[in-house]
């Protein structure tokens, strides 16, 4: 999956998002998604790569449970056919929920 195709899929979510970070003072009122691919898999043979798999990881952020915000996420991943692990953290310096979703494309 190209840089290209993760914003578009991304934009269907319908929450503002960032890679890595949004840029100090700029960060939106969650629910707010930050996306980042911190590494590869990828498959070799004779040497070489093979077949590239890059991994994503697509952090939620919400100031309260919310169910309805993963449904959307979880939605676009499913109806994109991608295959995702899910956790969820607090995290207690900044108030906020953390759901982690991290995928192979």
């Amino acid at each position: 999956m190209s840089f290209e195709e993760i914003v578009r899929m991304l934009s269907g979510i319908g929450l503002p998002f960032a890679y890595h970070h949004f840029a100090e003072g700029e960060s939106p009122d969650p629910p707010f998604l930050i996306y980042l691919s911190p590494g590869s898999h990828n498959f070799a043979a004779d040497g070489s790569v093979y077949f590239k798999v890059n991994l994503l990881d697509i952090e939620l952020y919400t100031d309260i449970k919310d169910p309805d915000a993963e449904a959307l996420v979880e939605n676009v991943l499913d109806a994109a056919g991608i295959f995702y692990d899910k956790t969820e953290s607090y995290i207690e310096e900044e108030n906020l929920y953390e759901v982690l979703y991290e995928m192979e494309v």
